[in-house]
């Protein structure tokens, strides 16, 4: 009879993951690493994930869901004002990444780790960051801005920007004026928003 992982074993593998990918990167991390760090012997850890690659799936989709909840949380505060709501998913990136002690974006971290566009871990990566991008464009053509598609792109460059600032630069370097940045590209796109911002 084959025995039943403890309930939360799953969870404190993947708190625990989360935290080595975190302060590591995801492909330096090893199973046994992971093993040595919950306590857990690797039996159990390969009933709950059937190797590294869905290891790293899974955490990447967990801080997918995790990210578009408070995602969802910032745009909510703006409703009915869609070029409102755009500056507020670079200001929640901006005080992400001032705040996090995270080296960089997830994201685009774990897809510069793993190349392979059919790694599990990149296409969930990928998949976040297309997802993103089709929200601002998705936002920036309900503001009627002039290139809701031109909009969109720049600011994910704003966006990827400052993740990649913060983690090298601090939170005081140039992180700090990227908000002031999509303000200034959003008046350019949505004239009509530039009077009211």
């Amino acid at each position: 009879m084959t025995r039943r992982p403890a309930p939360g074993t799953r969870r404190r593998i993947l708190q625990t993951a989360a935290r080595l990918f975190g302060e590591q990167g995801a492909r330096a991390v090893g199973m046994q690493q992971i093993v040595e760090e919950t306590g857990l012997g690797k039996s159990v850890l390969y009933r709950e994930f059937t190797g590294k690659d869905d290891l790293v799936k899974a955490w990447v989709g967990e801080l997918h869901d995790h990210a578009w909840s408070q995602l969802d949380s910032a745009i909510a505060r703006h409703e009915g004002d869609p070029a409102r709501q755009l500056l507020a998913i670079v200001e929640h990136a901006q005080e992400t990444a001032r705040t996090s002690d995270a080296h960089g974006c997830t994201f685009y971290n774990t897809s510069a780790e793993y190349r392979d566009p059919d790694h599990p871990g990149r296409r969930e990566a990928v998949a976040h960051l297309d997802q993103l991008r089709e929200r601002l464009r998705a936002l920036a053509a309900t503001a009627r801005a002039t290139d809701p598609g031109a909009l969109a792109d720049m600011l994910m460059l704003i966006i990827s920007g400052l993740y990649a600032n913060a983690a090298t630069l601090g939170p005081s370097g140039p992180v700090a004026r990227s908000v002031a940045a999509a303000r200034i590209l959003i008046d350019q796109h949505i004239p009509a928003h530039a009077s009211a911002s």
